[in-house]
């Protein structure tokens, strides 16, 4: 009988399912909303600021936000990407960077932290939204036949 061995590869995609959030990249500014248990009561709670770092390493893939907090306190959160308590990652603003990762963002202050935000034709718009509107139907679907798993 042999033994099941589990290679370097097959533990890094272990547990690893989609989960169906829009593409971001380093310098977007996203809005990530995470599961927040407070005693007996859960609530949403939201999350916005710039990536600035994204780790991609299978199941323990992260990325980083970065917001500026009142009296231009920089605050930072980590996020893992394949996390349940993050339940919806929303894009609201797409930046252009030429860095892969904006640490240096964290030594400035007010007006130079901001990112230029990257402008799309009509074309580039459509064929994001169509990918972001598929991603979502497959999120519905997705949870939709975890229910019916559920109730059987």
């Amino acid at each position: 009988m042999k033994a099941n061995h589990l290679t370097k590869e097959t533990i890094v995609d272990y547990g690893v399912k989609n989960r169906n959030f829009p593409e971001f990249k380093i310098g977007d500014t996203i809005e990530v909303a995470q599961k927040v248990t407070e005693g007996a009561k859960t609530r949403i709670q939201m999350f916005q600021g710039i990536v600035i770092v994204q780790h991609s390493n299978g199941i323990a893939s992260t990325f980083t936000v970065r917001k500026i907090a009142s009296n231009n306190i920089g605050v930072e959160r980590i996020f893992p990407y394949y996390s349940e308590n993050i339940t919806e990652i929303t894009v609201v603003k797409r930046g252009r960077v030429r860095r892969a990762k904006l640490t240096y963002l964290r030594g400035r202050v007010g007006r130079a932290t901001n990112v230029q935000e990257l402008i799309l034709t009509k074309d580039e718009k459509a064929v994001i939204s169509a990918r972001d509107a598929a991603a979502r139907t497959a999120k519905a679907e997705s949870e939709a036949v975890e229910e019916t798993n559920v109730t059987e």
